[in-house]
C-alpha cells in the first residue's frame, strides 16, 4: 500500500494547505474555521460499532446511544455477541441495527489486515458486512484507518457544507459531490474536516462525532 496516512496535526495541517492553494473556497473557509481537528480514532470493533449507531440520526442522538451502550458494557465485541436482543434495545439501537451489531460482534473482519490494504479494497471489504454501506466503511477508513484521500458524499453534513461554502443553488447529490471531491484528491479527507468544520461554523451544531 502506498498512500498518505494521517498520522497528526502536522499532516492536516498539509493537507489544509494544498487545499486552500488549489481551491479559493477552501482558503475562505479555513479564515473561518481556523486550524482543523484531528478526528482520528482508534480502530476495530468498537469504531465501527460507533459508526453503525451513527448511521441515519442525529449526532446527539448518536452521543446519547453510545453513552448508554458505554454504561452497559456493550461496546466490546465479546459482550455484544453474548448479549440479547432486549440488551441492545435497551440501549436505544433500532431492530435493523441490533441485527447489525450482533453480526459484527460475531464475524467482524480482520481489522489489523484492513491497514494494510489499499483504501478502497478495505472499503469494499467492509461494505461486504451487514450494516455496513458505503458511508459507514468511508468514515472508518477517513477516522480509523487515518486515510488522506477518502471522502464521504454521502454525508448530509457535508452535502449542506458544499452548498454554503460554493455557493450552489440546492443541496449536491452524492453523485455530484463525490464528482466535485475528485479534485480535491490526494487530500479529500482533509476536505471532509474542512466542510465538517465549516458546517459547524455556519450552523452552530456539529455535522458529525468527532
Amino acid at each position: 500500500m502506498d498512500e498518505r496516512i494521517i498520522r497528526g496535526p502536522a499532516c492536516v495541517a498539509e493537507g489544509a494547505t494544498w487545499l486552500a492553494g488549489r481551491e479559493p473556497a477552501f482558503a475562505r473557509a479555513l479564515a473561518v474555521t481556523g486550524p482543523l481537528p484531528l478526528r482520528l480514532r482508534p480502530g476495530g470493533f468498537a469504531a465501527l460499532l460507533d459508526a453503525i449507531v451513527s448511521q441515519q440520526v442525529s449526532v446527539a442522538s448518536a452521543r446519547a446511544i453510545w453513552a448508554r451502550l458505554q454504561a452497559a458494557g456493550l461496546t466490546e465485541a465479546a459482550a455484544v455477541a453474548a448479549a440479547t436482543d432486549d440488551d441492545l434495545r435497551a440501549c436505544g439501537l433500532s431492530r435493523p441495527k441490533i441485527r447489525y451489531a450482533l453480526a459484527l460482534a460475531r464475524t467482524g473482519p480482520d481489522y489489523a489486515a484492513l491497514r494494510d490494504l489499499p483504501a478502497e479494497e478495505a472499503i469494499a471489504r467492509l461494505v461486504c458486512l451487514p450494516g455496513i454501506g458505503r458511508w459507514t466503511a468511508e468514515i472508518y477508513a477517513m477516522f480509523s484507518l487515518g486515510r488522506a484521500d477518502v471522502f464521504a458524499p454521502g454525508e448530509l453534513a457535508l452535502q449542506e457544507a458544499a452548498r454554503m461554502l460554493f455557493s450552489l443553488e440546492a443541496r449536491p447529490t452524492e453523485k455530484a459531490l463525490r464528482a466535485m471531491a475528485g479534485g480535491w484528491s490526494p487530500w479529500r479527507s482533509i476536505a471532509a474536516r474542512a466542510l465538517w468544520a465549516y458546517y459547524r461554523a455556519a450552523k452552530g451544531r456539529e455535522g458529525i462525532r468527532g
